[in-house]
């Protein structure tokens, strides 16, 4: 087999219609649009329009709400800390905080602080200094010999 002579299915691919080229075409004169009226026209933006009458995304209720001051936090794995000291990013032997983790690259901004989670194993006796972290991960810490200090999350600057 040659690269020329590969082809794909019969009837796997179909020709693009070419509109507004001649009367044999089958799609000429209008090209399918019909006579006059706005989307006959180029440039037609009536995706939510309703002739007038209220649409339905502002007839409905809206629901939910972001708290515009919510606190978001870097994310790390127990793996992933495991992984870091056993290519000696991290020193298992001081204590493990924000700045040692975004130092070592496993993080790339504290933002209001750290939370750590339990996915992945930890066989390394250490000592975190972080701003949470799930009742799992603070049990496998402590089940390798070591603890996890939870500290209360930065304060948000208030805008004035």
């Amino acid at each position: 087999m040659k690269l020329h002579e590969l082809s794909d299915n019969e009837g796997a691919t179909k020709k693009r219609m070419r509109v507004g080229r001649g009367p044999g075409s089958g799609k000429g004169k209008m090209g399918g649009r019909g006579i006059k009226g706005q989307k006959s026209r180029s440039g037609v933006a009536i995706k939510g329009f309703e002739g007038g009458q209220m649409p339905i995304y502002q007839r409905l209720p809206k629901r939910g709400f972001n708290k515009p001051n919510r606190k978001s936090f870097a994310v790390v794995n127990l793996g992933l800390i495991q992984k870091f000291i056993d290519a000696k990013k991290i020193d298992a032997g001081n204590t493990i905080d924000g700045a040692v983790l975004v130092a070592s690259g496993l993080v790339r901004r504290e933002l209001d602080g750290i939370r750590v989670l339990a996915k992945g194993d930890i066989t390394s006796k250490i000592d975190l200094n972080v701003a949470g972290a799930s009742k799992s991960a603070i049990e496998a810490v402590e089940k390798a010999g070591g603890k996890v200090t939870v500290t209360a999350p930065k304060a948000v600057e208030a805008s004035e």
